[in-house]
């Protein structure tokens, strides 16, 4: 009975600490698993190393923030802003973030496997080495994006924007669905895992460059997309 009771204290404590550390301070190495901070002001924490599995940020600011090899796993994103951030090596795999702001970020070989990021912009952010394998990337924005071995195997690109990026070296597309894609002008002379079935589902148009083998579908270029 004596252990009994103490043990119970002791899972009581625990959870006490769990909970009591959902309100500290942002700062390196911090344990905000499971926490809401939906809707608050972020922005520019240092938060290297966190551990923020399955954290609620909905339209949370974190911009500028340092989520250096932070573990965001199963996190909700939705309509946060991350632009400016610096993400490097960190974990977003199967996030929830439609509609979240990662203009201008820096998430060098972090990984976004298994997220659902729709409509999210990751315009002029630096994401060599990201890992986006089946990742749902309907309609995002990768416009002036650096995507340097960079992967989308079996990932969802439909009607997302890749024109205006830049990448020097590998990508990966193998598998992935390429339903209207925007490739207007991108160089994809070097990138791997594509073929002619992906291209002809594709949007580009005479400046766009195809791996040898592949070449333009008739339908090029494809009418502007006003949604």
């Amino acid at each position: 009975m004596a252990a009994l009771l103490v043990a119970i204290a002791a899972l009581t404590c625990a959870s006490g600490a769990a909970a009591a550390d959902c309100k500290s301070l942002p700062k390196p190495r911090t344990d905000w698993s499971d926490c809401n901070k939906r809707q608050i002001m972020l922005g520019r924490s240092n938060l290297t190393g966190s551990n923020l599995f399955n954290t609620d940020f909905t339209s949370t600011d974190l911009s500028g923030s340092n989520l250096t090899s932070a573990n965001l796993e199963k996190a909700t994103l939705m309509r946060a802003s991350l632009a400016g951030a610096r993400a490097d090596k960190a974990n977003f795999s199967r996030v929830e973030a439609y509609r979240t702001n990662f203009t201008g970020m820096s998430a060098e070989y972090a990984s976004f496997a298994s997220s659902e990021l729709q409509r999210a912009d990751f315009a002029g952010a630096r994401l060599t080495g990201a890992d986006f394998e089946k990742a749902e990337l309907g309609r995002a924005n990768f416009e002036k994006a650096v995507l340097t071995g960079t992967r989308f195997a079996t990932a969802n690109l439909s009607r997302a924007v890749l024109s205006g990026s830049q990448f020097e070296g590998p990508i990966d597309f193998s598998r992935a669905f390429m339903f209207q894609t925007r490739i207007e002008g991108v160089d994809l002379s070097q990138a791997s895992g594509l073929t002619q079935d992906q291209i002809d589902l594709t949007c580009g148009d005479a400046a766009t460059k195809l791996p040898a083998g592949l070449s333009a579908p008739p339908q090029w270029p494809c009418p502007a997309d006003d949604d």
